[in-house]
């Protein structure tokens, strides 16, 4: 049976019509059906709309019993309604009653009709509900009238997420506006509740309806056309996109911009009646869903090339040429974002940040430290977090338990908004420790420090109570930066350090690049396994003059004040001494030139690469101290990747094995006279902070916001009772077991806060 005359753009611009119409929005809805069912020539059509009690209901229908609107309700996984609501793909039938997911609804009086065509209502990717028509003849639909039917659906997804159909659904809501609960991983501890603030927002579409479809489709290729010029201008420059994304991806994007099947989809919308803006973000939509539900990872990633695409698109059809700078935050704002490297975080008012919340990025990524830096509760590896919520939405980042709650019912909010309440006297509590001396209850004195990588930690000395600072992370200045920091700026970065810290002593790391620590303006070096690769130590040995421009603005920036520098992933002996040796002669060149020296030079090894366990009684008597890289000295230790969420997590710091190597380096450091420290994550918890103690530890350097609880830790805990019960547990136990049950019981015994 052929579509009425007019097709899908008549029926769009009687939609517009209907829109329009000043009525109720179920007066609207009724209509909207009625004129479906009279363009694609159909006895019934019927808006199924998806609850936020993850139900389908009859919202509308033109052909059915109207008495079953509101009455009638389903699974998401019941009935061919439901399977196209799992699925995202339209369904055509020709005798539906004979498909086996067929669910018979007594009170529709649908068991006259046999040929069925069904389309999900889609918006970014996720299901708001169904659209459906039905025969009573064992029809066929056509290629153009499934398209037809998924271009009006577009219209009323939208119609379902502006909210306008809420009123509709006073027992629950719609799924549109639904709360949404997803787990990720916590990169900066906190809890946080404001509204939802897009990194690089969406384009919202405005007008879908196309007044001249001629006129869209000469846009669109036009369009199209120049996202592929400046697609191929990059690629041929060897340029990247935002300055974070490599050839190979500007290569699957450019890829996807030629694709013929993709094109032709977009085509296809147009030609239906919908704006250029409108089909490419139709098509888009119906791709995210497609792929959001793939197993296959690589298939998953690539909706992010995709995403790219379309975004350029858009924007080139508005005359948009990128995403800008930020703009000022409203109050209590929370980010969500696909990624976001250091910079751009700088680049927002903390002052007005709640949280952030990321779809990629692990807690060892410089955006995560430089969100505990700024005291931001952060949680990251949030699946489709970007397309779950829209700006302004009520959001809740629990970066505690590692959870997001998008627009969150009362009760969530309430309880949040208690244990923030809780947080604060907490923390009010631990402030009133900030003067008070870390010393155990056994008289042991403990050097609680901080780790810094930014100015702006630094203004956490005083509000910590730090003693100093443990570990300055120096390659935070070269990642944020557009091109390579002159000597000049890196003395000034420095200078401004020491004088922020005052008498406070500051150990200085040299630059720690390469691995996952890429500077925008260097070219990438592909490496099979980066953590292992050219980074760190190895880059400034084999790059002297990068490490001598660094060391000699050190030195000059000291202004004869005592300076404690450390070297990176130092694997041999012999990289200390030739790294010493270079700082020897940048010693000797100022010395000529008649600058001032340190009062006092000290240089240091992080001891973060197994190999050093193995040479741990020569390095301890080169160096002037040590301090454990605990992070990568667990990653290389137990031969997993830390960013890795499959085995990220199987293996525990307080396993007899790691324990064994933590307690190898503290003897050996002590035999010989050589103070020993632990700056990596471990150090910041208190239970972990606890067994450190006990293995003979005395300096720990950690995040602003763990030396309140590490310090509550050490003046309740007894630094004898806890070696004590290490000892006796690492006698008995075997190489799998781990001392966390053990410690734990000792702490609730004890009455020590963990």
């Amino acid at each position: 049976m052929p579509a009425a005359p007019g097709g899908p753009r008549l029926l769009l611009r009687r939609l517009r019509e209907a829109m329009a119409e000043p009525v109720s929005p179920q007066a609207r809805l009724d209509r909207i059906v009625v004129l479906i069912a009279a363009n694609v020539v159909a006895e019934v059509c019927s808006v199924y709309v998806l609850r936020d009690d993850n139900s389908l209901e009859l919202f509308a229908t033109e052909g059915l019993n109207r008495e079953a609107v509101h009455l009638t309700r389903m699974r998401a996984d019941e009935g061919l309604v439901g399977l196209i609501a799992q699925t995202a793909e339209p369904l055509s039938l020709s005798d539906a009653q004979q498909h086996p997911a067929f669910s018979y609804r007594p009170e529709t009086g649908e068991e006259a009709f046999h040929a069925f065509l069904g389309v999900p209502l889609l918006r970014a990717g996720n299901t708001l509900g169904v659209l459906t028509v039905q025969n009573k003849t064992y029809r066929v639909y056509s290629e153009e009238e499934i398209e037809a039917l998924q271009t009006t659906a577009m219209v009323l997804s939208e119609m379902i997420a502006s909210g306008e159909l809420q009123a509709l659904a006073p027992d629950a809501g719609t799924a549109a506006r639904r709360a949404v609960s997803v787990r990720g991983t916590v990169l900066a501890e906190g809890i946080g509740l404001g509204h939802v603030v897009l990194h690089e927002p969406r384009i919202v579409v405005r007008t879908l309806i196309a007044e001249n479809s001629e006129r869209e489709m000469t846009r669109l290729e036009s369009a199209i056309e120049n996202v592929r010029s400046a697609i191929d201008d990059l690629v041929e420059r060897g340029d990247k996109i935002g300055s974070v994304e490599s050839r190979e991806v500007l290569e699957t994007v450019r890829m996807f911009a030629h694709d013929k099947g993709w094109l032709r989809r977009m085509r296809e919308a147009v030609a239906s009646g919908l704006t250029a803006e409108a089909a490419v973000e139709r098509v888009q939509s119906d791709n995210r869903a497609r792929m959001l539900r793939q197993s296959d990872p690589y298939l998953r990633d690539r909706l992010h090339d995709l995403d790219d695409l379309a975004n350029r698109l858009l924007r080139e059809l508005i005359g948009q040429d990128s995403f800008g700078l930020p703009g000022s935050l409203p109050e209590n704002a929370i980010l969500v974002a696909r990624s976001m490297g250091p910079a751009a975080l700088l680049d927002y008012e903390p002052a007005r940040l709640r949280g952030l919340v990321l779809e990629e990025g692990g807690p060892t990524s410089h955006v995560a430290i430089v969100a505990r830096a700024l005291g931001i509760p952060a949680v990251s590896e949030v699946e489709n977090a970007t397309a779950l919520c829209d700006a302004g939405n009520a959001i809740i980042v629990d970066a505690v338990a590692g959870e997001v709650h998008v627009r969150p019912g009362p009760e969530i909010e309430a309880a949040y908004a208690e244990m923030v309440r809780l947080r604060a006297r907490r923390q009010e509590q631990y402030r009133a420790l900030r003067d008070v001396p870390a010393v155990t209850r056994d008289g042991v004195r403990i050097g609680l420090h901080l780790n810094a990588g930014l100015l702006v930690d630094l203004n956490h000395l005083d509000e910590a109570g730090a003693e100093g600072v443990g570990l300055f992370r120096t390659e935070l200045q070269f990642m944020v930066a557009q091109r390579m920091p002159s000597a000049a700026e890196q003395q000034a970065l420095y200078r401004a350090v020491f004088s922020a810290a005052g008498t406070r002593p500051v150990t200085i790391r040299t630059l720690d690049i390469g691995g996952d620590k890429i500077l925008p303006y260097m070219p990438k070096l592909e490496e099979e396994n980066p953590a292992l690769g050219w980074r760190a130590i190895r880059i400034g040995l084999d790059r002297p003059a990068l490490l001598r421009v660094q060391l000699r603005a050190l030195l000059k920036a000291s202004g004869g004040q005592p300076l404690k520098i450390m070297f990176p992933m130092v694997a041999t002996v012999d990289e200390f001494v030739r790294a010493r040796a270079i700082v020897e002669r940048e010693k000797a060149h100022l010395r000529r030139h008649g600058y001032p020296l340190p009062s006092d030079c000290q240089l240091g090894v992080m001891v973060e690469v197994p190999s050093l366990l193995f040479q741990i009684d020569e390095i301890a008597a080169e160096a002037d101290f040590l301090s454990v890289g605990s992070n990568d000295l667990m990653q290389f230790l137990f031969a997993v990747d830390r960013e890795n969420r499959r085995v990220a997590h199987r293996f525990d710091p307080l396993s007899v094995a790691a324990l064994r190597a933590f307690r190898l380096i503290a003897e050996r450091a002590s035999a010989v006279g050589c103070p020993v420290t632990v700056c990596g994550e471990i150090g910041g918890r208190p239970l972990e902070a606890m067994a450190l103690i006990g293995m003979g530890y005395r300096g720990l350097s950690m995040s602003p916001a763990a030396i309140g609880p590490v310090k509550a830790m050490v003046l309740t805990v007894d630094a004898g009772a806890v070696a004590a019960l290490i000892d006796a547990e690492m006698a008995r136990m075997h190489d799998g077991d781990s001392l966390r049950p053990a410690l734990t019981a000792f702490a609730k015994a004890h009455g020590v806060p963990i």
